[in-house]
């Protein structure tokens, strides 16, 4: 059984199934970042860390077409934490905040065990990127090059280096790529539990399959926290999408064609 599926399905809200809640013409939404769960103190900087949990929240307002506008932070503090390392973590995290227009207005703290975070952000839209809306022949399509978060997850496992620029430590947001893309997209969502699982959440949303236009490797297909888009839209839009991706410097793999059938790639819960 799915975990994560099954206790989603036991909150009934209509606002529960997108990257965030949309409620009138703001977006909430909210990630935990936890040690030993998402990372390791080993493998990064406390300012790298920090930074890595404001953008994995943040990637979920740009995903949604939201304007982020405010943070609330709540931390678990291991007990021998000292304070230039809270120093460290809170301008990273301010840093980060200030990059995307976004204020951090409060929070929570506890002491702990482990270093963990958990933010909310509240965001502004005029025109929603949701997951709802496919139709049959749209294209399908991602951004940027998929499998680098994976790779980098196995070698930092096997005790090696990975480079600061690594997207598993440095996640890139394709905000400028939505805001020019949003009016010609049909539905959009980030790349967090990986192309398979991600695309087969939309699809089942939808009620729709894909024809594949090209095979997608288990190693670009399963790699977690890319959090590239994960796009669609119709054929009549193709050229004007290819524009805005040059116009962008936004790489976009177009790779499936929505029909009506019942393929779905096969994909494991990065949950539980």
């Amino acid at each position: 059984m799915n975990k994560e599926d099954y206790l989603i399905s036991k909150i009934s809200s209509s606002y529960v199934g997108d990257d965030g809640a949309v409620v009138d013409n703001r977006v909430y939404s909210m990630d935990a970042f936890f040690e030993n769960v998402h990372f390791k103190r080993d493998w990064m900087s406390l300012s790298q860390i920090a930074r890595k949990a404001m953008l994995v929240n943040l990637s979920d307002a740009i995903a949604m077409n939201a304007k982020p506008l405010y943070a609330l932070v709540t931390l678990s503090l291991p007990k021998n934490i000292d304070v230039q390392e809270i120093d460290e973590i809170v301008e990273s995290l301010h840093k980060v905040a200030k990059e995307y227009s976004c204020e951090i207005i409060g929070g929570d703290t506890i002491a702990g065990e482990r270093l963990d975070f958990t933010i909310t952000i509240i965001s502004q839209t005029d025109n929603a990127l949701t997951r709802k809306g496919l139709q049959e022949g749209d294209f399908l399509a991602y951004t940027g090059t998929l499998g680098e978060s994976k790779r980098d997850l196995n070698r930092l496992f096997n005790g090696e280096k990975i480079s600061s620029s690594s997207k598993f430590i440095e996640p890139i947001l394709r905000k400028e790529f939505i805001e020019k893309a949003r009016k010609y997209l049909r539905t959009g969502m980030d790349i967090s539990d990986g192309l398979f699982c991600d695309t087969n959440k939309m699809l089942k949303m939808n009620d729709m399959g894909l024809s594949l236009l090209e095979e997608i490797s288990d190693e670009v297909g399963s790699s977690g926290e890319e959090y590239e888009m994960l796009v669609s839209f119709a054929p009549e839009y193709y050229k004007k999408i290819i524009e805005i991706a040059k116009e962008t410097n936004t790489p976009l793999i177009i790779f499936a064609k929505v029909s009506n059938n019942k393929f779905y790639f096969g994909c494991s819960n990065h949950h539980f």
